[in-house]
C-alpha cells in the first residue's frame, strides 16, 4: 500500500540534503503504473500539499493504458495545480505511427488547457519507437500546451536532431537516462528525469556546474563516478525495487517494497551496493 506518511520527510530530503526542487510524480520509479487511479491521485496531492513554498516544480506523469484515465488524471493534475503533465504512450495496443501517437496525446492534453504538457519518450518499456524529431513537427499546432519532452531513451542522434529542430528554444528537453546525461547535456539537452538523482542530485548538481563553468573535465568525472556504480548494480540486476532499496539505506527514509510483479531487493544486492557506493571518492572531497 502506498505509504503518504513519508513524503513529507521525503520533500524535505530533497531539497535539503541534494539540492532537488524539482519532482516528477507516478514515473517509473514511482511505479505510476502500478496503482490505482485513486492512489495515483492521493500521490499527486501529497507531492503538492507538502511541495508547496519549498519545490519549485512538480510534474505530474498521467499516463495510462486507456485514453478515459488519462483524462481523469489530467483534469485531476490540473485542479491541483501541477506545474506540468507528462504522459506515455499506452503500450499494449500501440500507436504505430506519429498521428496516432499525437491523436492521443492530444485528447490528454486538452483535459488540461493551462497545464504545460510533456511527452513521456521510454521505447525500452512502451515499445513505441516513434521517432520524436518527427513528433515535433507540427505538434504546437495540434497541441497548444506542448511544452516539452521527457527523453528516456539512448537514441542521442534522435535527441540531436530535436534539439536541431528547437532552434527558437520553446521545447524543453529532459533527458532521463542517467548514466548518459553529460553526453545529452552537450549536444543541448536542458534538464533531466532521472532515478538516481533522488540519492546522487547533490553530485549531479555539481557536474551540471561544471559543465556550465565550463569545466568538462570535472563534469566527466562526476559522469564517470555515477556510471561506475550504475554499472556495477545492473550487473548485480538494477530495477526499480533495487532502486528504492538504495534510496532507502542512503536517505534513511523507509521507500518500501514494491508491488507485484516486482519483488523486493536482496539482502546481498543492499550489502553489496552500500559498499559500492560508500567506496566511491567524489571530487573536491564531496
Amino acid at each position: 500500500k502506498i505509504n503518504l506518511t513519508v513524503i513529507r520527510q521525503y520533500v524535505d530530503y530533497l531539497v535539503n540534503e541534494q539540492n532537488v526542487k524539482n519532482v516528477f510524480v507516478n514515473g517509473t520509479t514511482g511505479e505510476g503504473l502500478s496503482l490505482s487511479i485513486q492512489e495515483r491521485k492521493q500521490l499527486a496531492e501529497e507531492w503538492m500539499c507538502q511541495g508547496k513554498d519549498k519545490l519549485d516544480h512538480v510534474i505530474i506523469h498521467v499516463g495510462a493504458l486507456n485514453l478515459p484515465e488519462c483524462q481523469e488524471l489530467a483534469r485531476h493534475a490540473a485542479a491541483i495545480g501541477a506545474d506540468g503533465i507528462a504522459v506515455i504512450a499506452p503500450f499494449f495496443f500501440k500507436p504505430t505511427n506519429k498521428d496516432e501517437l499525437v491523436a492521443f496525446l492530444q485528447k490528454v492534453a486538452s483535459e488540461a488547457p493551462e497545464v504545460p504538457f510533456y511527452y513521456y519518450h521510454i521505447p525500452p518499456l512502451t515499445g513505441v519507437k516513434i521517432r520524436v524529431e518527427e513528433l515535433l513537427d507540427g505538434i504546437k499546432a495540434q497541441i497548444p500546451t506542448f511544452q516539452g519532452v521527457k527523453f528516456s531513451d539512448t537514441d542521442l542522434l534522435d535527441l540531436a536532431q530535436c534539439i536541431n529542430k528547437n532552434k527558437t528554444g520553446e521545447f524543453e528537453f529532459l533527458y532521463g537516462v542517467d548514466e548518459q546525461l553529460l553526453s545529452a547535456l552537450a549536444i543541448g539537452a536542458n534538464g533531466a528525469v532521472g532515478s538516481t538523482y533522488n540519492y546522487l542530485g547533490r553530485q549531479t548538481n555539481l557536474m551540471l556546474q561544471a559543465f556550465a563553468k565550463p569545466d568538462f573535465a570535472l563534469a566527466q568525472q562526476y559522469q564517470f563516478l555515477t556510471g561506475e556504480f550504475l554499472n556495477f548494480v545492473i550487473k548485480l540486476g538494477f530495477g526499480v525495487a533495487q532502486t528504492k532499496a538504495v534510496m532507502t539505506f542512503v536517505s534513511g527514509i523507509p521507500m518500501g517494497p514494491p508491488r507485484l510483479p516486482l519483488v523486493g531487493a536482496s539482502s546481498e544486492f543492499i550489502v553489496k551496493a552500500k559498499a559500492k557506493l560508500d567506496s566511491i571518492v567524489w571530487p573536491e572531497g564531496d
